[in-house]
């Protein structure tokens, strides 16, 4: 059973807060955290990331990026990365956590969801969009 869940992307203040606070709204039971595999610590979340989750109905309010370790990995039962080249970066972090990362995007078709990063509004909301969809895809599965 899954019922800590840790979501984790680049610098932890675009894809991963966002995929992090919509399932904290759709899995209220479950204990769900952030991190980034190169963390921008202590940043709160992009303000375009921020922007577009508010229109959706997800406040990123009070997010602080966290660098992911060894430690958080080993705290969470499921690991669910933005990209799959993520999973090798948690995997040099925390070896043993190999067996409980996953795609964030897994049942949408194994899809990676691309960074927005001081990219344009449309690259935010496509982002968004890919997290929302993957997003109720666990909610159904979890």
């Amino acid at each position: 059973m899954f019922n800590k869940i840790l979501v984790v992307c680049v610098g932890n203040i675009c894809r991963s807060p966002s995929g992090e606070f919509l399932l904290k709204k759709l899995l209220p039971n479950k204990h769900i955290a952030s991190a980034g595999v190169g963390a921008l610590v202590g940043k709160p979340a992009d303000k375009m990331a921020a922007e577009i989750a508010t229109e959706h109905g997800v406040s990123l309010e009070g997010h602080k990026a966290q660098q992911l370790t060894s430690e958080l990995c080993r705290e969470y039962d499921l690991i669910l990365v933005m990209e799959k080249g993520h999973i090798e970066a948690v995997t040099n972090i925390a070896p043993e956590a190999r067996g409980k990362t996953m795609l964030y995007g897994q049942w949408i078709g194994q899809k990676d969801i691309p960074d927005p990063y001081r990219q344009s509004r449309e690259a935010f909301e496509h982002a968004y969009a890919l997290i929302e969809e993957a997003a109720y895809a666990w909610a159904k599965k979890i």
